[in-house]
């Protein structure tokens, strides 16, 4: 804010200097015969009489010049503005009247600056406490929200400027904060799950080792015995199976928080924030990029999230693909909106696509790339929480992810 300070007195100090700097450039082209029009006059009317030897002409006849005395009793006195010349050896008085346009020049000059500065003025002031000041108030948030400082609101504003950000920012606290606890909670469940577990499993399993132990010494010669003692491992055994099944699949669910809104929207409104979104953004990277035809209608969903899933499936074709094209194409079956995005330069196999769904899965075509397997995982589950689907296919060098939405 201080910058900002010393740049608005740098502006008044630039003004100011305007406002001298024409105002003496005046001044001084005010300071000439042309900016002086009665000295004209009376050097003509000088002129004149030298040459003729005329005397006394009419003053109606001039615009600035009163009257015409030659040299004798008063002639220093005079009620108007006056110059004298000497013609022909006489003295001449010249009354006449100033002109005013210069000054009223000089007047008009200072309007329009003033008002220029004013203006110039009233909109510094107002970028700088409708916009920077607000914004001066913002600075601090990301670096707090990185820190964790989750808890303290963002104080409402009803700026047209700021106030859908503000409200933004407010929103993704509240669910960084609500993801948080929803973790921490997560944690405490799942710590809570692994330690009753752990402690299921020591009684089978000091079960096992007490028929081990049994068996090992020769305390059942029997054959019958035996069979009865192998049996009862097998079935504690598989009673530790189904608590490490049971362990695998708590570290499995609910490690992401994937809320979905009811409700309905448009087609138009998905193809149009994907469209606009991507179009710049591929066009940067000369990937070609084409949106096909498609009747609008209603579907069943979340906007958000459903612009979530196209973005991961667009962003998969981006990192996956070899750059030279990206098609979103549509289609209608059985009362539902197929979005398919499809793109060229496929390198993964036929065995591998069962796969491209589940968590934390990495193609062979990975390799070179960063991430972490989540992203067609995320899509599963949001499209199955609004009643839809999502699968892939293989054509050639082509591989095209498709979305089923339900219509309204």
């Amino acid at each position: 804010m201080k910058a900002i300070n010393r740049i608005f007195a740098l502006a008044l100090a630039v003004l100011a200097l305007i406002f001298a700097a024409a105002n003496l450039f005046l001044t001084n082209m005010g300071g000439r015969d042309g900016g002086r029009p009665y000295m004209v006059e009376i050097n003509r009317l000088a002129l004149k009489i030298e040459q003729s030897g005329i005397e006394g002409p009419d003053p109606s006849d001039f615009k600035y010049v009163t009257n015409i005395t030659e040299y004798g009793e008063d002639f220093y006195k005079s009620e108007s503005d006056y110059a004298i010349r000497e013609i022909n050896g006489r003295l001449y008085r010249f009354d006449y009247r100033a002109s005013d346009s210069g000054k009223a020049v000089i007047a008009a000059v200072n309007v329009i600056l003033g008002i220029m500065s004013a203006f110039i003025v009233i909109m510094v002031l107002y970028v700088k406490i409708k916009i920077i000041a607000p914004f001066d108030k913002l600075k601090n948030v990301p670096y707090e929200l990185s820190k964790g400082n989750l808890t303290l609101p963002l104080k409402e504003n009803k700026s047209r400027f700021f106030s859908r950000f503000i409200w933004g920012v407010d929103l993704l606290r509240e669910n960084m904060e609500k993801q948080k606890k929803r973790e921490t909670e997560l944690q405490r469940e799942k710590k809570t799950l692994l330690l009753s577990l752990s402690h299921d499993i020591k009684t089978p399993l000091s079960a096992i080792k007490l028929y081990a132990k049994a068996l090992s010494k020769g305390l059942y010669s029997e054959k019958e015995k035996q069979l009865e003692i192998a049996e009862n491992i097998n079935l504690k055994a598989d009673e530790i199976e189904s608590y490490v099944s049971r362990i695998i699949t708590a570290s499995k669910e609910d490690f992401l928080s994937m809320e979905v809104n009811g409700g309905e929207f448009y087609l138009s409104r998905l193809v149009t924030d994907i469209e606009n979104y991507y179009s710049e953004k591929l066009s940067l990277i000369k990937t070609d990029f084409e949106v096909g035809r498609y009747d609008d209608c209603l579907i069943k969903g979340d906007i958000d999230r459903s612009i979530e899933v196209i973005q991961n499936i667009v962003e998969n074709a981006v990192k996956y693909g070899d750059g030279k094209s990206i098609y979103v194409d549509f289609g209608e079956e059985d009362n539902c909106i197929l979005v398919s995005v499809k793109n060229s330069g496929s390198t993964l196999s036929s065995k591998e696509l069962p796969h491209i769904f589940e968590s934390f899965w990495r193609g062979s075509n990975s390799e070179k790339q960063g991430g972490s397997g989540l992203g067609l995982y995320i899509c599963r589950q949001l499209m199955h929480k609004m009643g839809g689907e999502v699968f892939a296919e293989i054509h050639g060098e082509f591989i095209t992810v498709t979305a089923v939405f339900v219509k309204a």
